[in-house]
């Protein structure tokens, strides 16, 4: 589950998760842990270069990962929406330490830059690859429900 959900995200996860436009689709980048922002802080980026811009570092060597089998479930008993994703496998992966990853929604993945980038959720994540297969596991990434 989230940790944060980025301010400009409020409200839209789920239509971004709904992936709405023809080459649209949603980006998992892991961010170092030296230097990471506050969730106070980061809250406030509109785009993934905002994200990067102050002392938050996306963690390179890792690489970003697209979300597959991306699923926007409308729970009408428990009175919520739950978006999911298919598990998240890094091969062999070396570098700095990552202490969060962003999910980012990717208006168009043939082309664009950072700033077209806009960050929706951040989970904090320990871990340090060390060369050794290493799977996130992803179970309902973002709820939101409403207690009328």
């Amino acid at each position: 589950m989230a940790n944060i959900v980025f301010n400009r995200a409020l409200g839209m996860v789920a239509y971004y998760a709904s992936l709405p436009a023809a080459n649209d689709g949603l980006v998992l980048i892991a961010l170092e842990s030296s230097g990471l922002e506050t969730d106070t802080v980061l809250r406030d980026k509109d785009d993934f270069a905002a994200v990067v811009a102050g002392t938050t570092n996306e963690q390179t060597t890792v690489g970003r990962k697209p979300l597959a089998s991306v699923t926007v479930t409308v729970d009408d008993t428990n009175d919520r929406v739950a978006l999911d994703a298919a598990d998240v496998t890094w091969t062999a992966p070396t570098g700095n330490a990552v202490g969060a990853v962003v999910i980012c929604y990717d208006p168009d993945t043939t082309t664009g830059t950072d700033a077209d980038l806009i960050p929706l959720t951040k989970h904090d994540v320990t871990w340090t690859p060390d060369g050794n297969n290493f799977t996130l596991t992803i179970a309902d990434f973002f709820r939101a429900n409403s207690t009328a």
